[in-house]
């Protein structure tokens, strides 16, 4: 039976069906939305800066409003369990994470340094890149960008992969494919999915060539690989809609396209499982 707050209380699962969905909460003081699937998201409504708890992990904290976001890896296991307390208790949301539908793919044809670089002074450099890129997925605005909903962040452009494939690189198995991939000619303009503000800024990096990452809220951290130019520098306040960058085909590419990735406190998302979802009101 559901009780008040002062209980800790248990919401059960919602239909997977459809992009978004609200959730009835058992709770008072406690909503959810998202997509419960591997590379999936979810995002709340609670207490205003209430503690979020998930699998076990203090992760987040609910903004003035209330609002919070969280992730679902590429690599979920096939549950995941949300505990939001607040000083007058706790409430439980368990959720079942489908598995994600993901495909293998091949690209051939790359220059060796591109998929185990040997020479010293590039891994020293690429080393030096990765902190740098860390500290830019690190962000956590005090913002609630996330609730606008995303848009597509290239307008017409063709998905040439998916999120989440086994990448086979010269015919070496890598890590998966952890961004969906829009192919578009070079400057083609990139505009924000959602508001946030730019995390890192920086052209000339050694995999991704022109670099952008934008936090949208808590931690939510969209990412834009191979871009030709960057037309929003770091602390830069963005708005939905608003021109970024221009795709090019820097970096680890064998041609014109947009790499768009997502990550959540280390959680590797699928951005386009947000496009069409929101904007989210209580």
């Amino acid at each position: 039976m559901a009780r008040g707050l002062s209980r800790r209380a248990v919401i059960a699962a919602l239909p997977l069906s459809g992009l978004v969905g609200a959730a009835h909460a058992a709770a008072p003081g406690l909503s959810l939305w998202g997509k419960f699937v591997q590379g999936g998201y979810a995002v709340g409504r609670t207490t205003p800066r209430a503690m979020i708890d998930v699998d076990g992990q203090m992760l987040t904290t609910a903004s003035a409003n209330g609002w919070f976001v969280i992730g679902f890896d590429r690599d979920a296991p096939p549950a995941s369990k949300l505990t939001v307390t607040t000083p007058d208790g706790s409430a439980i949301d368990e959720r079942t994470i489908a598995p994600g539908d993901f495909d293998i793919q091949r690209i051939d044809g790359l220059p060796p340094e591109q998929v185990t670089p040997t020479d010293p002074a590039l891994l020293e450099r690429i080393t030096a890149e990765n902190v740098r890129k860390v500290a830019g997925f690190a962000s956590q605005a005090d913002l609630e960008g996330f609730r606008d909903g995303f848009i597509l962040p290239v307008v017409g452009a063709r998905r040439s992969a998916r999120f989440g494939g086994q990448r086979i690189l010269n015919g070496e198995p890598k890590r998966p494919h952890y961004g969906v991939d829009l192919a578009a000619p070079v400057g083609a303009p990139v505009r924000a999915p959602a508001g946030g503000v730019i995390a890192f800024a920086e052209t000339g990096l050694h995999y991704e060539g022109g670099l952008v990452l934008v936090d949208h809220g808590q931690g939510l951290v969209t990412a834009y690989l191979h871009l030709s130019k960057i037309l929003a520098p770091t602390g830069t306040y963005v708005k939905q809609g608003q021109l970024i960058a221009q795709t090019g085909k820097e970096g680890r590419a064998t041609g014109p396209h947009l790499c768009w990735r997502m990550k959540w406190r280390g959680r590797n998302l699928d951005p386009s499982l947000l496009v069409g979802a929101g904007p989210f009101q209580a």
